[in-house]
């Protein structure tokens, strides 16, 4: 049944695809009175935006909606505050939003924690699911979104703390471009990347986005490269329809690099730069192909509808050799390799109508999605000389750590998962200063799991129903005050879905529920402020059954309450600005599987803060600088180890030589900060980096 769902729903959009567009400004205001800040399309629209800010909250609806319209928080990064950054890796970026903390991710993977909440599948790109563990990179991107809260009507499970977005770069039929970048820093890491578009006549365009980067930083032994390549076409049928195709092909080896262990409840001091692993076993190995195609008609000024069929294959290894712990004297190492095959096959297709009802002004959103995915996973141990599945053995700056082999298979499985998904949303507004939002989403998940060593064969269904409520007023139209609530559902198999047992397989999905108030000020067209609170229960966690010894109950429970403030944009005329502050107070509310009632949530900062400012002191030059601060935080739900709190600050300078041709300087750490930002466990803690100089080279015809 879930096959002939998924091809049911793959093959509507397909038949939609010929009559498919962008919903056009004037049929919105229309709706609801004129709107200074609403975008052209229904979805992101990859274009470049100039500066600091944007407007465009679309992802957060699925529908044109200005950001101050929508009751959520969300944070942007724009292309123009990652160049002035030099920032090329999503985990660098993301280290300046506040409320989002990272952890290191098994040295191979993005994995982050928002408002308390842990994910390594989160990860949306152009608003499609891209959950496969791998680092990220950021050249064929125009901007960063990191929408905050549960929210499974537009996003479906997981996303309980929120998701991150990145929106692609696509081809322009009204422009010819031509840039490349090279740059280098002081531990000899170089990047080269170009990104070119050209117009082919007829209202067809054709870009290409390439990069090759050399890892490296002071870590011994931590070295690697990365390349990507990433064309994409827009045709445009007529003013009514377009059609954008994409196609992504990114590599990434690098030495996976777990960190180093802790001592007395705090981090191992006095060996940052010392790698504990063997530099001849611990390595990863990523490739990533991802296939997509959008089409989007706008049948009349008040009806739209857009269609998006995406294909992902991913194949993804790492081998590593890991720091169990240490007494001060010697460290014991232990180890495994893990290997990933996975495809994602997902179809998604909106119906956006605009219209007023009498006096009430209506955008009515109708949506389904359906996915497959497949996800062959492969884990085994490791043996040290001697046969030995760990060592131990003395602590130096360089470890002598024995030969390291392969050991035997301790996990094989194979898993499908299949997804259907419909759902409806309205936005409705109620004069020209109130304006509701109200919807469901209905999902019906199914996941069928093999385990081959233990010839298990297992499988869950879960059906469930999301809603979303919002309230908007606007005492004026650049200023909304807004109170929402929403939710998601996480089925009890991992966010990644590899494999179920026979706990997992029987028990109701956990689930996540947000509530927020908040405000949001357009200060001017160009600069927005927003302030929110918000309190995300989590609940239907695993616990242990007091009455029934070795059984497992959901009693357990979490919460999350916190306040955030922001401000981005253009401050002055020559003056850009992104700053955040977050408060976030989490813990375990009655007891969970991993620990007791009164814990405090791990990575969870109580004060975030950070800001990312440019000046540019005339046409020629600019100066640029940026602070981080992160509240001290636990390691883990052990609550064992501390993180202590740290500040770092960065700083650029910017000069144009010529037309079209600039010299840029980035200096992150510049006053030399000792701190230890990000952890897996205990002792898994990544030391960050010491002062580095960057220069690059950029030009853009």
């Amino acid at each position: 049944m879930h096959n002939l769902a998924l091809r049911g729903a793959l093959l509507c959009a397909a038949a939609a695809a010929p009559s498919m567009p962008a919903i056009a400004a004037d049929a919105v205001a229309a709706a609801d009175g004129p709107r200074d800040y609403l975008p052209s399309a229904i979805l992101v629209t990859g274009q470049r935006v100039d500066g600091y800010a944007i407007d465009d909250g679309s992802t957060g609806t699925k529908t044109p909606t200005p950001l101050i319209d929508v009751p959520q928080t969300i944070d942007t990064i724009t292309e123009d505050q990652l160049e002035d950054q030099a920032i090329t890796q999503l985990g660098d970026a993301l280290r300046y939003v506040p409320g989002v903390s990272l952890d290191t991710g098994e040295g191979h993977r993005d994995q982050v924690y928002i408002r308390g909440q842990a994910s390594t599948a989160d990860f949306y790109l152009d608003g499609i699911r891209d959950d496969a563990q791998y680092y990220r990179p950021l050249y064929d991107i125009s901007r960063i979104e990191v929408l905050k809260g549960a929210n499974a009507l537009i996003f479906g499970r997981g996303g309980g703390g929120g998701v991150v977005n990145r929106v692609s770069k696509v081809a322009d039929p009204a422009r010819s471009m031509l840039g490349a970048n090279a740059s280098i820093d002081t531990f000899g890491a170089w990047t080269l990347s170009t990104d070119v578009n050209q117009p082919l006549g007829n209202g067809v365009a054709a870009r290409i986005n390439a990069a090759y980067e050399d890892f490296a930083n002071d870590r011994d032994f931590v070295t690697g490269h990365f390349w990507g390549v990433s064309p994409t076409v827009t045709a445009d049928f007529g003013s009514d329809t377009r059609l954008t195709l994409h196609y992504t092909h990114d590599e990434n080896t690098r030495v996976t690099d777990r960190g180093n262990p802790s001592l007395g409840g705090e981090p191992l001091t006095g060996f940052d730069t010392t790698f504990f692993g063997s530099p001849d076993f611990n390595t990863s190995h990523t490739t990533a192909d991802i296939a997509r195609a959008r089409i989007e008609h706008e049948f009349s000024s008040s009806l739209s509808a857009n269609a998006t069929v995406v294909y992902a294959d991913y194949d993804l290894y790492y081998a590593n050799v890991v720091p169990q712990g240490t007494d001060g004297t010697d460290v014991t190492l232990a180890g495994y390799t893990s290997g990933t095959k996975r495809q994602n096959l997902i179809g998604q297709a909106n119906l956006v109508w605009t219209g007023e009802t009498g006096a009430i002004g209506h955008i009515l959103l109708a949506g389904v999605e359906a996915g497959r995915q497949d996800t062959d996973a492969l884990h085994t141990g490791i043996t040290f000389a001697g046969g030995a599945t760990s060592v131990t053995i003395p602590l130096a700056s360089v470890l002598a750590v024995p030969a390291v082999t392969v050991g035997a298979v301790d996990r094989s499985t194979f898993s499908r998962l299949e997804t259907v998904s419909a759902y409806l949303q309205d936005q409705i507004a109620i004069g020209e200063h109130f304006q509701l939002i109200a919807g469901v989403r209905y999902d019906e998940f199914s996941l069928d799991s093999d385990n081959r060593l233990a010839a298990e064969q297992l499988s869950r269904k879960d059906r469930t129903w999301s809603p979303r409520f919002g309230v908007v007023v606007k005492p004026r139209q650049s200023l909304s005050l807004y109170a929402s609530y929403a939710t998601s559902f996480l089925p009890q198999s991992g966010d990644q879905f590899t494999r179920l047992d026979a706990t997992t397989a029987s028990l109701e999905p956990e689930k996540f529920e947000n509530l927020e108030a908040g405000v949001k000020w357009a200060v001017n067209p160009s600069l927005l402020a927003t302030a929110a609170a918000f309190r995300l229960d989590r609940s239907n966690t695993r616990a242990a059954d007091p009455l029934n010894p070795g059984f497992t109950v959901l009693t357990g429970a979490s919460r999350v309450n916190g306040f955030e403030l922001s401000l981005a944009g253009k401050l002055a005329e020559n003056w850009q600005a992104n700053i955040g502050y977050t408060y976030l107070d989490g813990e375990i509310r009655s007891d969970t599987s991993s620990a007791a009632a009164g814990t405090r949530l791990q990575q969870v900062p109580r004060h975030q803060a950070s800001a990312w400012t440019r000046y540019d002191l005339n046409e020629r030059f600019g100066l640029g600088g940026g602070v981080i601060f992160q509240d001290k935080q636990f390691a883990s739900i052990s609550n064992a180890v501390t993180l202590p709190s740290w500040v770092r600050f960065d700083a650029a300078a910017y000069l144009h030589l010529r037309e079209g041709v600039s010299l840029q300087l980035n200096v992150e750490n510049l006053l030399g900060a000792h701190y230890y930002p990000s952890a897996h466990g205990d002792n898994n803690i990544q030391p960050g980096d010491p002062r580095s100089v960057k220069i690059g080279l950029r030009f853009d015809m």
